[in-house]
């Protein structure tokens, strides 16, 4: 079976032959430019934060499970009923507190990721704005 490939194609030169009067081509490249980087910097902090979030679950889990293998291995049967309680009920709190914090990292990855991707939009419109009226 024959694999078909399409040719890379260079934007810049597929924009060019249709010469679009009035059209900078070199800054509409520039502007597209400049919107990869702002979603590559969005994915950036995207992926920081994911890898945040996965080593604060595994620290959660390690000292969940620290905590309750501490308890069941000291004292004598009955204490270690009795405290699975306690023990059950501060680790809810532990937990409860660790899902604030990685709530909070997520706020804060989406409040960067806006605010790139909000810097970018703003830039677009003044670029748009500056080059119609310099056709003006």
């Amino acid at each position: 079976m024959e694999k078909h490939t399409l040719p890379l194609m260079d934007i810049t030169k597929l924009v060019e032959q249709f010469k679009l009067p009035g059209v900078d081509v070199s800054a509409l490249m520039e502007a597209r430019r400049k919107d990869i980087e702002a979603l590559t910097e969005v994915n950036k902090i995207a992926f920081e934060s994911t890898q945040t979030m996965a080593q604060k679950q595994v620290e959660i889990l390690q000292k969940t499970m620290q905590e309750l293998s501490q308890t069941m291995t000291t004292g004598k049967p009955l204490e270690n009923a009795s405290k699975q309680g306690e023990v059950v009920q501060h680790a809810m709190e532990k937990e409860f507190a660790y899902m604030l914090e990685l709530a909070d990292v997520a706020r804060k990855a989406q409040t960067e990721a806006l605010e790139v991707i909000s810097k970018r939009a703003q830039q677009n419109m003044q670029e748009l704005s500056s080059l119609v009226q310099s056709k003006k």
